[in-house]
């Protein structure tokens, strides 16, 4: 475990709210959610709640190296390689006409925190 520096703390509540809010938009039912962010409403269920359950398992985790003021370097780097995945996707979808704009500017958050992760481990 190592130490996190003062600006991690609020950084990770701050990951740990999104994330959150992102997993109740991946529920089934949250239809409209995943219009307002320019997300596809036609995945089955079954994929939408997997989504939204591992979202979750990641904000709980964000939640509690919050909490505690310290990380697993690994965990930290699974994060930032999951979150600018993620926002890649997003703009890759949209470069391809298959997504909105606003798909990848509601994921702008995944690429703030993934390059604030990667930054912190190159520096630590």
């Amino acid at each position: 475990m190592t130490t996190l520096p003062r600006w991690a703390r609020p950084a990770l509540w701050a990951t740990a709210i999104v994330n959150f809010l992102a997993a109740a938009g991946f529920l089934p039912p949250a239809h409209a959610l995943r219009a307002a962010a320019g997300l596809p409403d036609d995945g089955h269920p079954l994929y939408l709640m997997a989504l939204s359950l591992f979202v979750l398992l990641f904000g709980v985790a964000y939640l509690r190296w919050a909490q505690t003021g310290r990380a697993d370097r690994l965990f930290l780097a699974l994060a930032a390689v999951g979150k600018l995945s993620f926002f890649s996707l997003l703009l890759g979808f949209w470069i391809a006409g298959t997504l909105p704009l606003r798909a990848p500017l509601a994921g702008a958050w995944d690429l703030v925190f993934g390059i604030m992760f990667l930054r912190w481990l190159r520096g630590a």
